[in-house]
């Protein structure tokens, strides 16, 4: 029992050991910056003079703003619009590339599918900026081309935040795309087999082996697909500002401008604290209806 023990108590050391790094890295990188910004939150500061303690007054005052209301409105759009498509398109690509026989074709597709992901997210914006420009944009020009005329795009309030979505959209659904592959690849090949002998479609076979056997793998999709959704800045900034007429302008975006712009960091914090209870909230009720269905 003494060798057995003390062998115990040696794994778990190595095993404490062996996550430390990325336990004190969190530690510096995520939760202090957490409990400094909620410190920060209390207090009226633009980061050169001295501090003023306001205690909650900074939270009644968000409760009351109306472009933080309207932030978290154009976010949860923006959350809709990317998160459900990342999941369509990024299973989509996934079905479509486990179906392929061939060995070479299928890693040449994967490839081209992943490539966008290996592309900063500023560089992709300024490339597609580029191609949804009103007056000399290429994809205008395709749609003079077929008689459909041209759009505003960036400059249209109905069109913009789609736009803007477009980009998180091809720059990520690639990396989705390789973890769904993954879990398809897992599904045991018995069970299709065992539904075609039963007369099951391929639709049949999708919804009722597919779907329920990469469960898990959905709700990983789907929760960080939302926190990545609730944390867009790069595109907003270089594409539109958070414009035309803030109808871009999501929380991060309006949290970058109260900091950075106007320089009220405790209002700001008061702002991203908020925002981050929402995320883990938002989060925690997702994962628990997924789990459900």
């Amino acid at each position: 029992m003494g060798k057995k023990h003390k062998r115990i108590k040696r794994e778990t050391l190595i095993s404490y050991l062996m996550i430390a790094p990325e336990m004190i890295l969190m530690l510096i990188f995520i939760f202090i910056p957490i409990v400094y910004a909620f410190y920060i939150s209390l207090f009226d500061w633009n980061a050169m003079g001295t501090k003023t303690f306001v205690g909650i007054s900074n939270y009644l005052k968000m409760m009351q703003d109306l472009t933080f209301k309207s932030s978290l409105l154009v976010t949860g759009k923006y959350a809709l619009i990317y998160v459900l498509t990342v999941y369509v398109l990024s299973l989509a690509a996934a079905v479509f590339v486990n179906s392929i026989r061939s060995n070479k074709r299928q890693q040449a597709c994967r490839i081209g599918i992943y490539l966008p992901n290996t592309v900063s997210t500023i560089v992709a914006a300024t490339l597609w900026t580029f191609l949804f420009n009103s007056r000399n944009g290429y994809i205008n020009k395709i749609l003079d081309g077929i008689g459909v005329g041209r759009q505003l795009f960036l400059g249209s309030r109905s069109q913009a935040l789609i736009c803007v979505a477009i980009v998180g959209i091809w720059v990520v659904f690639g990396y989705n795309m390789i973890i769904f592959l993954s879990a398809l690849k897992d599904v045991p090949s018995e069970y299709y087999e065992a539904a075609k002998i039963d007369g099951a479609n391929a639709v049949q076979r999708f919804f009722k082996i597919t779907l329920p056997s990469i469960k898990g793998t959905t709700i990983f999709v789907l929760v960080t697909s939302l926190i990545a959704s609730f944390q867009a800045f790069d595109q907003i900034r270089v594409m539109t500002s958070g414009g035309p007429g803030k109808t871009t302008e999501v929380t991060v975006y309006y949290i970058f401008q109260l900091a950075f712009e106007q320089y009220r960091f405790g209002y700001a914090s008061t702002i991203a604290v908020s925002l981050s209870l929402i995320i883990m909230v938002v989060t925690v009720i997702q994962m628990k209806l997924l789990r459900f269905k």
